[in-house]
C-alpha cells in the first residue's frame, strides 16, 4: 500500500491496484499547511499493512470511495482525531460520528486545529483555481 496524501491511498487488490479516496475526509492538500503531515500520518498507519476497504463507490476520478481500516484501525476517523483531515460535510451524513471527533480535535486544538486560521482544503483549492 502505497500513501497519496492525507486521505488518498493505493491498494493491492486482487493483484491489481486501486486508488482509494478516504470516505467523507478531506485533508490538507500537500502544498497546504499539514499536507506534508497528513500524508505521514495516513502513511504510518497504512503503509504496508493489511488494510480492508469498505466501500461506497467511486468518485469522478474514478477512485474507489471507502473507509479503510488499516490493521484494524479505521484511519478515516483517525485521520479527523489527530486533527490532520477535516470531515467532508458536503459527503460526509449530518449524524456521521466523525463530527464529534473533529470538535474534540479542534478543542484540543490538534494537528492542524492548532492553526489560528486553518483554511479547509475545498477553499484552498478553489482560491488556487482563480
Amino acid at each position: 500500500m502505497s500513501v497519496q496524501d492525507g486521505d488518498t491511498l493505493t491498494a493491492l487488490v486482487d493483484r491489481r491496484q486501486i486508488k482509494v479516496r478516504l470516505a467523507d475526509i478531506d485533508a490538507p492538500e500537500s502544498k497546504q499547511p499539514f499536507g506534508t503531515r497528513s500524508r505521514q500520518s495516513l502513511a504510518t498507519l497504512c503503509f504496508n499493512k493489511e488494510a480492508l476497504l469498505e466501500t461506497q463507490g467511486n468518485d469522478r476520478y474514478g477512485r474507489t470511495i471507502a473507509t479503510v481500516l488499516c490493521a484494524g484501525t479505521n484511519a478515516n476517523s483517525t485521520q479527523v482525531r489527530q486533527g490532520m483531515a477535516w470531515v467532508f460535510d458536503r459527503y460526509a451524513s449530518p449524524s456521521s460520528p466523525l463530527f464529534a471527533l473533529q470538535k474534540e480535535a479542534k478543542a484540543a486544538r490538534r494537528g492542524l486545529w492548532g492553526d489560528p486560521h486553518p483554511v479547509p482544503p475545498w477553499e484552498w483549492r478553489r482560491g488556487r483555481r482563480k
